[in-house]
Parts: structure tokens; sequence; C-alpha cells
């Protein structure tokens, strides 16, 4: 079954291991088609630095007036059993998911046939796959990958659509989430990378080549 045929829920947060997680932002897709959008303000759960402020614009008292993030675990539980977690550079998300729950419930690997697991991994990474894929890119950053494909307008109206009016911008949850979104509906317009298994979007999605072999042959974790 190709990889296009599967729900895949792209999740950015904004935070830090300082102040915790302060907004999530998640997509849900099944190929080119985005079926629902969810984001919040979750409580702070350490010091809220001015310097990340002036990065994401998330007010400490804004944010303090909401529940924390550790609320939420039955929906975040429930997304990872219909299908795999999906970000731009997944190491940030997986290490602020964590932070607050160390392990999820037993939920299918969709890195292996008939596997499971209860970590949130393993992750679609379109930070890991895009310079793979298109190697002449110069820099893989969220935005600039965007630019260089010529997405932006595209994801200026999907987040015109989704995003609270205040938060269409970078550095905004969902729409940073969306515009992961964007470049995933992106690779299923590529006949190749379509074509291809869930399984094999995973294994490119992470630059360990120990991990990649073990994806491969089935025993990841």
């Amino acid at each position: 079954m190709p990889w296009t045929e599967h729900l895949i829920h792209f999740l950015d947060f904004e935070g830090s291991t300082v102040s915790g997680v302060l907004e999530y932002g998640v997509v849900t897709m099944r190929g080119p088609e985005i079926l629902a959008t969810s984001t919040r303000l979750c409580r702070p759960s350490g010091r809220v630095r001015a310097e990340e402020v002036a990065v994401h614009g998330i007010e400490a008292a804004a944010a303090a007036a909401t529940p924390p993030l550790a609320d939420d675990f039955e929906r975040f539980v429930a997304w990872r059993a219909a299908g795999p977690w999906a970000a731009h550079f997944a190491q940030a998300e997986n290490t602020l998911i964590k932070s607050v729950w160390a392990y999820g419930r037993r939920a299918p690997d969709f890195g292996r046939d008939q596997g499971v697991t209860n970590e949130w991994g393993p992750w679609v990474d379109t930070g890991r796959l895009y310079p793979q894929l298109y190697p002449a890119l110069k820099s893989a950053k969220l935005g600039d990958v965007i630019a260089a494909m010529g997405l932006q307008e595209e994801l200026n109206a999907a987040a015109k659509e989704h995003c609270p009016t205040d938060r269409c911008h970078y550095h905004a949850a969902l729409y940073d989430a969306l515009a992961g979104a964007v470049l995933l509906r992106r690779l299923a317009w590529e006949p190749e990378v379509a074509k291809q298994s869930l399984a094999w979007l995973l294994r490119m999605s992470t630059l360990d080549l120990q991990k990649r072999e073990a994806m491969t042959q089935g025993d990841l974790f």
C-alpha cells in the first residue's frame, strides 16, 4: 500500500525544554488531502524567556490561562494509533513530546509490518526527506524549502482557511504544521515518491544508517 493511503499527522510545537510546550498544531492528512487541523495554547511548565517570545510571539500570561499539554494525552495517543507523526526536523518535536509523556500507548509501528511500539516514533521527517530528494536545495529550513519549491501561496491559502487570524505566520504552531503538510502534499504529486510504501518514507526520514537498516530488517525498537 502506498504511503499516500495512510493517515499522517503533521505536528509542530512552539516552546522549549525550558518553558515547556506553549502551543501545538496538528494537521491530519491522507496523501495530498488535509482532513482536519487542531491547535491551542498550553500552560508553561517553566520560565518563558523574552528571547523565545520574540520568536514565537506567545506571552507567558496568555499561555498561563490555558490547560497544560499533559491534559491532552488521550488526544495524542489517539492520533498516534491512527497514523504516524510527521514533523520538519522531528527531533525537536520528539524531544518535547517525550518531556511530557516519555511513552504513549502500544500502537502500530508503521516502520515495520505488524510491529507495535509505545514510542512516539518513528517519524516522517520532511527536514530529512527534502535534502535527499532535492539535493540542489541550498537550505533545509522550513521557510526556505517552502520558498524554493514555490509553495508560499499554497501555504498562505491553507493558513487562511485553518489558522487563527493572529497566528498566520512562521513560528506559530499550526502555520508551521501546515507548512510541513504542504511539503508532504508536494511529495504526493511526485509519481516516483507517491508509489512508495509508508515504511520506505519512514526509513528515508532518518539519516541514522543503523536505524534505517533495522527498519529494513523489521526489528526497529
